[in-house]
This record gives C-alpha cells, sequence and structure tokens, in this order.
C-alpha cells in the first residue's frame, strides 16, 4: 500500500468532516442536540466520539499520552469548541499522513486497546481502520441528518477525488 493512498484519505476526512460540520453547525441547537435512536444517541455525541476515537488513534500512532479513556467522553459541550478541536485534529492527521513512508506502512504498531489489552497490527491496517470507523460514524451522522433535512450532503470518497482530480464542484 502506498503512503500517498493514505494521504488523499486524510484530506478526503477533512474536506468531509468540514461539510458535515458546516450543515450541523446550521441546526437548531434542539435538532442538535436531539436524543435520536444510533450509537451514541445524538448528532452531538456521535461527533464528540469521532474526536475521541481520533484523539486515541493518533495517541497510538504518535506515541503520545492523554488520550481519552472513554469511547463516550464528551469532550466538548458545545458545537463551536467541539469544531475548533475537529480543525485541529484533521490538521493533525493530515500532517501524520505526510510524515509517512511505504515502509513505515509496513511496520508493526503495538498498542493496548481500550479494555488494557496489548496488540500488534501492520500499521497499514491500523490506519485503514482509523479511516473507515471515521468514515462508518459520518455515516450515522448523515443518517440522523436525513431526519432533519431534505438533502443531506453527500459525503462519498468518490466525490471528494472527483473534486479534486477533475475540478468538480459537488
Amino acid at each position: 500500500m502506498l503512503a500517498s493512498y493514505f494521504i488523499h484519505l486524510a484530506n478526503y476526512n477533512t474536506w468531509a468532516n468540514r461539510k458535515l460540520y458546516s450543515v450541523c453547525g446550521a441546526l437548531d441547537e434542539s435538532a442538535y442536540f436531539k436524543e435520536r435512536p444510533s450509537f451514541f444517541n445524538s448528532i452531538h455525541k456521535t461527533l464528540n466520539h469521532l474526536l475521541v476515537a481520533d484523539m486515541i488513534w493518533m495517541a497510538r500512532f504518535l506515541g503520545e499520552n492523554g488520550a481519552p479513556k472513554t469511547l463516550d467522553a464528551i469532550l466538548f459541550e458545545d458545537f463551536d469548541g467541539l469544531q475548533g478541536a475537529r480543525k485541529v485534529m484533521d490538521d493533525k492527521i493530515i500532517d501524520f499522513t505526510i510524515s509517512l513512508t511505504d515502509q513505515h506502512l509496513s511496520e508493526i504498531l503495538g498498542y493496548t486497546d481500550m479494555a488494557g489489552n496489548p496488540h500488534d497490527a501492520p500499521l497499514s491496517l491500523a490506519l485503514g481502520h482509523f479511516f473507515n470507523h471515521q468514515t462508518h460514524h459520518r455515516g450515522q451522522v448523515h443518517g440522523m441528518l436525513s431526519a432533519e433535512m431534505n438533502d443531506p450532503p453527500a459525503l462519498d470518497l468518490m466525490y471528494y477525488t472527483l473534486e479534486k482530480l477533475e475540478g468538480m464542484k459537488v
């Protein structure tokens, strides 16, 4: 697998998050915080979870400490704080992927899961999971947005790719 692929995914991730946050920021607070039948129960809690998981995985990738201890931690009670932290995290993710080489991707990442169990996985597979996890939960937010609006934004990777490679505005 090529390191350039993960740079592409990191840039896509930023693009999709900005589109999603733009729509979520336009919702009234009652819709944004509304309890819903979903895994994290609201748009706000799901967006918080995405940031929490990104913090956990980036700490693992970079060998840092201080990541949240629970997957449902609420890091920010308000949209603006969460959005600001999301932008910082997206920049950190891009910087990390830019630093990777093809050789790095074949290295083994040792990490401890949330239950305290040690694991080893190829960095390429851990990164694949990392980006897939983001897409999964953005899809849940997209589903919740569908209950609030007629046409939530298209977030597919191919829309980003077409916009980037062909100059299309999707």
